[in-house]
């Protein structure tokens, strides 16, 4: 009883809102237009978020804490010149792949020329600023004999030239260690890719060479310039390319990841505009009829106004508190389209059903009290579910800056459907009991003086006056619309129909067939490379590193940070206890065996030591390289401590590098937990892999409580709590399949995804929630004609704004841009399981499964009589005969 009076309350109040809105439609219509070129007009001079780590990387993350202590430790200059890697912090860098076409060896003569002229064009790079040209030696990392840092593959190439200009024929390089003529060993698996060796590793041929130019960015000044460098780099790589077509060259530097992130929004714009324009045509066309003056073609371009309107208020209100642009609000717009025209239409349905004898003002209160309803709890769901994602519990900064934008649009549309889409309706609604033209506005003629005129006049102005039709008929007004039209002549007898039923059901367990597949494969997607643009240097950097230099892991750095004495037995075993953990890893297995034949005695020297610890490394065959650092602090007595250590782990990949190096750190941190001998282990890909999967799916898991928490508590409101339980089983048939075939369609689960995941569950019960009501409060007729019922009453809107939504997203799947390709397939897949679940399966399974219904029984009362007319005949003999009997 309470959930029928709070919701005949709500109508009620929904009913007057709609008559005082009726009642001031100028105030409604012109005040969201003002609050929008208001606050929108900040958005014209926007700023861009540059940070992507900020925006990607979780944001509570061990790992930034490690790598600030670290840095506190090691100076990053310590560590380039020996190995290729990023070891604490990427700094600015220039990096280049250099490769031929036809697999050639990149180690002959012309190739090697090729290589060290390329070498010097980069070095004579030249910054120009006033008062000063910068090169390569002005701004680089210098070693610790104040010369630049140079690519130790530089030095091998050099000595190669030089001994074939000698011709000696002893020169020969070993891969991955090879040794230089200073004595010098040196790591090339990250220089030298797509390496043939014979005779063990000497190296026969090498399809690919890397060369790495680290730059200093110790002020805004010094970064400025890097910066500028960086840009340079790539132009002089890209030229010299153009005059060596048969060398092929991937140039990278430290920003090509930030540029290429927001090349996504400029690449996108004129598919967005297609889109629009497309959007904004279906629109007019699915609220268009042949009757001119019953047509409202201006109320569907309106509708996609007021979904503007709200998404530029929003903008303009992050903007205003000091928020920046990133690619990832390019999904906005598509979430404000599905909501907010699926509204509008919704109204624009509840006035089809209106009277037409009504005042305007009664029919637009009709209409509130009908649509506002349901359009108020859906719009509840979503400022819940995007509220949860921008809340502090949202780990990745990316997603909560997504959904808080997100519920200040979804909040300001609602404000505006009320307001000026409501007062919209209520000028057509003037034009249409005026009998107007829809579009034109002017008075349409009678049939007799139309009857006058020519073909096209009269098709132009074609209409139903309410004196040409009957009581009867003037509840079938609207039914020449086409949609209209289709659903209940066709469709919902086709969908309800005994012989159907069957193949939908088998369709049905086809389709959780193929989701459980696809939601038993789901993986992670961490890669960088899935948010950026694909013709982009980040994408062809990407795939010939993976093609040429994935032989190899990341360095990963082991840091000791406490003051210990290496070389005493006791210090030594606790080494050895904690690197015992190594076994998990595969990579480790081959390690500890060749610890454990190490024959350490006590007192054992400090060099003694960390040499036998080395030559352990280098002779086991899962690592390619062992580097170690050990920063001395004197005593008062003159006595040296050690402060701290660190050594570097290149290990041999494998198939799984992603997994296994994820593993590898899970299993370390725990190791560190427990040892005697604090350490810690770091590579800048942590900083992104760290809690990962945690922090993505935190706010799907966080969305996904609160809808069912919000469904909960909505049952109070609703007239039937089995509706909630209806939309809950929903909500998870469509969130399962969407998982598993985004899986199949080689989606991963990263931030995109999951924020379409998140709006998949509002999407869901956008659709579905007015169609279960309509079908749950229904009585005394059978559930098949309730089935049909809702469906001639909601099919029409979701179909509408279904079709406005996908030829919207079709033009998003031509942006070449992987997040844009995974906001396309997450998108696409929402609405099309939405839309098989709203016009298939629940149809179907709803006309065998509760809420029962009662079949109307005839009740004989004065208002419902039977009356027998007998029609009497006689014959020739008076014979009384009844020839007819008549029921009336």
């Amino acid at each position: 009883m309470l959930r029928q009076v709070l919701h005949r309350g709500l109508g009620t109040s929904f009913s007057r809102l709609g008559h005082f809105v009726a009642s001031h439609p100028v105030f409604f219509a012109s005040a969201p237009v003002l609050i929008s070129i208001l606050l929108g007009a900040s958005f014209s001079r926007y700023q861009v978020e540059e940070n992507v780590e900020h925006l990607l990387a979780p944001t509570h993350s061990l790992a930034k804490i490690e790598r600030n202590l670290v840095d506190s430790l090691f100076p990053v200059n310590r560590s380039k010149h020996r190995l290729y890697s990023d070891l604490q912090t990427p700094g600015r860098y220039g990096r280049v792949i250099i490769t031929s076409f036809r697999k050639a060896n990149m180690l002959d003569q012309h190739h090697t020329d090729l290589i060290l002229k390329l070498h010097s064009a980069v070095t004579r790079i030249q910054v120009q600023r006033p008062g000063f040209n910068y090169t390569f030696a002005h701004i680089c990392i210098l070693n610790n004999d104040k010369t630049c840092i140079v690519d130790d593959i530089v030095h091998v190439l050099e000595e190669l030239k030089a001994a074939r200009s000698s011709n000696r024929t002893n020169f020969a390089i070993t891969y991955p260690i090879t040794h230089l003529k200073d004595g010098r060993e040196v790591y090339n698996g990250h220089q030298l890719g797509g390496v043939t060796v014979h005779s063990k590793d000497r190296v026969k041929s090498a399809e690919a060479i890397q060369l790495t130019y680290y730059l200093q960015a110790i002020n805004s000044l010094n970064d400025m310039v890097a910066e500028k460098w960086e840009s340079i780099f790539c132009d002089t790589v890209e030229l010299f390319q153009k005059s060596n077509r048969k060398v092929k060259m991937y140039p990278f530097t430290s920003s090509s990841l930030k540029e290429d992130f927001q090349k996504t929004s400029r690449v996108s714009e004129r598919y967005l505009i297609t889109s629009l324009v497309l959007v904004v045509t279906l629109a007019i066309l699915c609220c268009s009829m042949q009757d001119c003056v019953r047509s409202k073609p201006w109320l569907g371009l309106l509708g996609l106004l007021t979904v503007t309107l709200a998404t530029l208020t929003a903008a303009g209100i992050i903007n205003l508190t000091g928020g920046k642009y990133n690619s990832t609000f390019l999904g906005i717009p598509f979430v404000m389209l599905g909501h907010g025209l699926y509204g509008t239409f919704e109204m624009l349905s509840s006035w089809r059903k209106t009277r037409e004898d009504q005042h305007v003002k009664e029919r637009t209160a009709a209409v509130f009290a009908d649509s506002m309803l349901s359009f108020s709890l859906t719009t509840a769901m979503y400022l819940v579910t995007f509220g949860i994602g921008a809340s502090p519990f949202t780990n990745i900064e990316a997603a909560r800056i997504f959904c808080c934008n997100s519920c200040i649009a979804i909040f300001f549309n609602y404000l505006y459907v009320l307001s000026f889409y409501g007062s919209s309706l209520v000028f057509t609604g003037y034009i249409e009991n005026n009998y107007q033209h829809s579009i034109f506005c002017r008075k349409v003629p009678k049939p007799e003086v139309l009857q006058e005129k020519p073909a096209w006049y009269r098709f132009l102005l074609t209409a139903k006056f309410s004196e040409d039709t009957d009581d009867s008929e003037e509840t079938n007004t609207y039914e020449s619309h086409l949609l209209v039209w289709f659903l209940k002549r066709y469709y919902c007898d086709w969908i309800t129909n005994t012989y159907v039923k069957p193949f939908v059901v088998l369709f049905y367990l086809v389709y959780i067939s193929f989701a459980l597949m696809g939601y038993l494969q789901v993986s992670e997607g961490s890669e960088l490379s899935n948010i950026v643009a694909t013709a982009t240097r980040t994408i062809e950097y990407t795939t010939a590193q993976q093609k040429y230099f994935s032989n190899y892991s990341p360095v990963i750095g082991f840091y000791i940070y406490e003051s210990i004495e290496y070389w005493n037995t006791s210090v030594q075993e606790d080494v050895l206890e904690y690197t015992k953990g190594f076994v998990r890893i595969s990579w480790f297995e081959s390690y500890l065996n060749y610890l454990r034949k190490l024959n350490i005695s006590t007192g054992l020297p400090k060099k003694n030591f960390t040499d036998m610890l080395r030559n352990s490394f280098l002779k086991t065959p899962q690592f390619a390289h062992f580097s170690e650092d050990i920063i001395f602090s004197k005593k008062y007595n003159n006595e040296v401590d050690v402060v701290a250590s660190r050594m570097f782990l290149v290990a041999k990949t494998m198939e799984t590098k992603r997994e296994e190096l994820y593993d590898l750190l899970e299993t370390l941190r725990k190791l560190s937990l427990t040892s005697k001998v604090k350490f810690i282990v770091f590579n800048p890909s942590f900083v992104y892999m760290d809690r990962y999967a945690s922090s993505v799916g935190a706010p799907l898991q966080n969305s996904c409580i609160s809808a069912l928490f919000l469904l909960f508590f909505s049952a109070f409101l609703v007239a039937d709590s089995l509706i909630n339980v209806w939309l809950t089983l929903t909500v998870a048939s469509v969130e399962f399949g969407v998982i598993g075939f985004m899986t199949l369609w080689k989606v991963e689960l990263d931030c995109i995804s999951v924020l379409c995941l998140i709006y998949g569950i509002n999407y869901t019960i956008d659709n579905c929630a007015p169609l279960l009501s309509t079908f749950v409060l229904g009585k005394e007729l059978t559930r098949t004609k309730w089935v049909k019922n809702a469906l001639e009453v909601h099919g029409v809107a979701i179909l509408q704004s279904y079709l406005c939504y996908i030829v919207g997203l079709i033009p998003l799947a031509a942006v070449p841009s992987n997040l844009t390709r995974t906001l396309f397939r997450c998108l696409f897949l929402i609405a099309l399981v939405t839309f098989f679940h709203c016009f298939a399966i629940l149809p179907v399974i709803l006309t065998f499964l509760p809420p029962s219904k009662k079949k109307r029984k005839e009740k004989k009362n004065p208002e419902n009589r039977e009356e027998i007319e007998c029609v009497e005949m006689v014959d020739m003999d008076s014979t009384r005969v009844v020839d007819q009997i008549t029921t009336v």
